[in-house]
C-alpha cells in the first residue's frame, strides 16, 4: 500500500491539517515533515478530494510514530506514575508548543516527547500565569530551541507574535472566529483590548472597519505587524494607549459612535460605562469576563445593566456564551448586549 504525502504550504500548514483531518484522509501513524523552507509533507491517507494541497505524492521513507504522549513518555524511562502526572492537553501555536505542567518532573523530557509528537515544532514552553493590565505572559523555555517568536495561522487569520512577551489565549479559538462571522462589511467596530488582533483581524478580514487600541507596546507592535500580515491596514485604525481616553475623545470631539464594541478583557466589566457611550443606538457590546460557577448568569448581566443605568442608556440581552474553563469553578463567558435603537 502506497504511503501518500501532501505538499503544504507551511503559511497554510495549521488549517489544511484541521481540513484534512475534517475530511477523514489524515494519517495520524505518520510524521509531518520539513520538505524545504516554505512546505511541509502532510501524511496522508488517500488523496484530499476536498481539501486544498500543492502536491500529492509518495514517501519513500515514510516516517512512522507510535499515537500518544504516554507511549513516548514510557520509552523515556517513565514509570505510570510519572505518566499519570504528565500534561494530557497543550496547544501548538504555530511552531511552539505551550504546555502547562502543573506538578509534573522531568519537564525537559516530557518537552523532547512532545516535540517528537508534533514535528511541525521546534519549541516547548511552559506555561504561568498572565500578569497585570498588559497581560503579560509567565513562560518558560524547556525544549527545543527556545524561539518563542512564530506565526500562529486560524481560520485564515495570521497572528504573528513572540510567545515570551504577548499572550496568545488558544481557548478563545472559536470565540475567535465567531467575531469574524457575526460582523458585517463596513460595519465599524471598537475593539478596547485589541492585544496583537485576536478579534480585531478576524472582524477586519470580514470586511469590518475597526479601530483597535492597545495599551501594551509590544502586543501594539505586533498588532500593526499582523495588519499589514493579513493584509487590512485600510480597514484599521490602530491606536496604542487606553481604551478609555480613546472613548472620552470620540465622545468629545461629537465623532461618529461604533456599531460594535468589543471587550476581550477578564476585567472588561470596569470599562463597561465607557463601553456604553461609545456604541450607537442599535449597536451591540460583546462583555467577556470570568464568571463563577456560582453566579452565572446573574453577575455578568447585573454588571452590564448597572453600567447601562449609569450612563442613562437601555440594555437587551442578546446571547451569553461560555467560551472555556478559566479555572477551578470559574468560566470564561461572553454576553452579548444591544443598546436599543434611539438614544
Amino acid at each position: 500500500m502506497a504511503t501518500l504525502a501532501a505538499l503544504v504550504r507551511k503559511a497554510d500548514a495549521e488549517a489544511t491539517m484541521d481540513a484534512l483531518r475534517a475530511e477523514g484522509v489524515y494519517d495520524e501513524d505518520r510524521r509531518v515533515r520539513e520538505q524545504d523552507d516554505e512546505h511541509l509533507s502532510v501524511p496522508i491517507l488517500a488523496p484530499p478530494s476536498e481539501t486544498s494541497v500543492v502536491a500529492v505524492f509518495e514517501e519513500d521513507d515514510p516516517a512512522f510514530r507510535r499515537l500518544g504522549l504516554d507511549s513516548r513518555l514510557r520509552d523515556r524511562g517513565f514509570d505510570d506514575e510519572a505518566v499519570e502526572r504528565a500534561p494530557s492537553s497543550w496547544a501548538v501555536i504555530g511552531d511552539v508548543i505551550l504546555v502547562s505542567f502543573g506538578d509534573c518532573e522531568r519537564r525537559e523530557a516530557v518537552g523532547e516527547a512532545l516535540l517528537d509528537l508534533h514535528g511541525e515544532a521546534d519549541t516547548v514552553l511552559a506555561r504561568g500565569g498572565i500578569a497585570g493590565e498588559t497581560r503579560h505572559p509567565d513562560v518558560e523555555v524547556v525544549a527545543g530551541s527556545g524561539d518563542t517568536e512564530t506565526v500562529h495561522y486560524e481560520h485564515g487569520t495570521a497572528y504573528a507574535l513572540d510567545l515570551s512577551r504577548v499572550m496568545f489565549a488558544p481557548g478563545n479559538k472559536a470565540e475567535r472566529a465567531h467575531m469574524g462571522e457575526v460582523v458585517a462589511t463596513d460595519e465599524t467596530v471598537l475593539d478596547m483590548f485589541a492585544g496583537v488582533g485576536y478579534f480585531t483581524l478576524p472582524m477586519a478580514r470580514a470586511g469590518a472597519r475597526v479601530t483597535a487600541v492597545e495599551k501594551n507596546p509590544e502586543a501594539f507592535r505586533y498588532l500593526t505587524e499582523n495588519a499589514a500580515l493579513n493584509e487590512v491596514q485600510d480597514r484599521v485604525e490602530l491606536l496604542l494607549g487606553d481604551c478609555r481616553d480613546v472613548v472620552e475623545t470620540r465622545v468629545a470631539a461629537a465623532d461618529p459612535r461604533f456599531d460594535r464594541v468589543v471587550m476581550g478583557y477578564y476585567d472588561a466589566h470596569a470599562y463597561l460605562e465607557s463601553a456604553l457611550a461609545s456604541v450607537a443606538p442599535g449597536g451591540v457590546v460583546h462583555m467577556h469576563e470570568a464568571t463563577p460557577e456560582a453566579e452565572l448568569w446573574d453577575r455578568p448581566i447585573r454588571r452590564l445593566r448597572e453600567a447601562a443605568a449609569a450612563v442613562d442608556r437601555d440594555l437587551e440581552i442578546l446571547d451569553r456564551r461560555r467560551v472555556k474553563s478559566h479555572s477551578e469553578g470559574v468560566w470564561h463567558v461572553v454576553v452579548d448586549a444591544r443598546v436599543p435603537g434611539s438614544d
